[in-house]
């Protein structure tokens, strides 16, 4: 392995966890009078699920967070009949602080980065999303100093699967796709994707759950945590 590919959210940051915490806190907080938070925090999942589920306002929506999170909030408040996008806002923004302060680089992070760099590995980090959320992560984690190239969808116009992110960092790294590995949260986009390009893929199944049978991705190593990938292949 000469060089590595890393996803950013859910491989090397916890993202997803606090989630329902930071939505059921902003509910109780900035929620309208007379609603019951428990049941705007119901509805503000049920928003979540819409916003998502489907693949092309996935895309288009990610690049945009804090639009995101509004949108899910007033869905929400007019699924209870109290739409209101000024409270939206509201408690879109205090979810956003909440998440903020939920956030943690997962254990072992810094130091299995800091492996890679000291056995003279070439690092990209690749990372759907925001540009904004996604830069601002880049930064208060202090993870610039151990990738010899950083791409975030929002910044450079495409992100996974799109052939193009990968061919681009390869270049950015000199390496050729049979001497990099990708590793990443995602089966298709930091797994599938990277492989059909000659890369190997490694999927961070913190769950446990194992690769679906209907998948047709394979992953060449399947890891609970990406500290374990580093400590694999040393």
């Amino acid at each position: 392995m000469k060089a590595l590919l890393v996803d950013l959210d859910d491989t090397l940051l916890d993202y997803t966890g606090g989630v329902e915490e930071s939505w059921r806190e902003a509910c109780a907080l900035a929620g309208p009078a007379g609603v019951d938070p428990d049941a705007l925090a119901a509805a503000m999942a049920r928003a979540r699920r819409w916003l998502w589920s489907d693949s092309g306002r996935h895309q288009q929506e990610r690049l945009d967070m804090q639009g995101a999170w509004r949108k899910i909030a007033e869905r929400a408040l007019a699924d209870v009949g109290a739409p209101d996008a000024r409270l939206g806002a509201d408690i879109a923004e205090e979810f956003a602080a909440r998440r903020w302060k939920r956030m943690r680089l997962f254990a072992g992070v810094e130091e299995a980065l800091h492996q890679l760099r000291a056995r003279g590995v070439a690092l990209a980090l690749v990372t759907n999303g925001d540009r904004r959320q996604q830069r601002r992560k880049v930064e208060e984690y202090g993870l610039a100093r151990f990738f010899d190239a950083i791409l975030i969808e929002g910044e450079f116009g495409a992100g996974k699967p799109d052939e193009s992110v990968y061919r681009h960092v390869l270049g950015a790294l000199d390496t050729r796709p049979a001497d990099a590995w990708m590793v990443g949260d995602h089966l298709e986009w930091d797994v599938g994707a990277p492989q059909r390009l000659g890369l190997r893929g490694v999927w961070v199944d913190a769950a446990g759950e194992g690769v679906p049978d209907s998948e047709e991705t394979r992953p060449d190593l399947v890891v609970r945590a990406f500290t374990e990938f580093v400590s694999a292949s040393r």
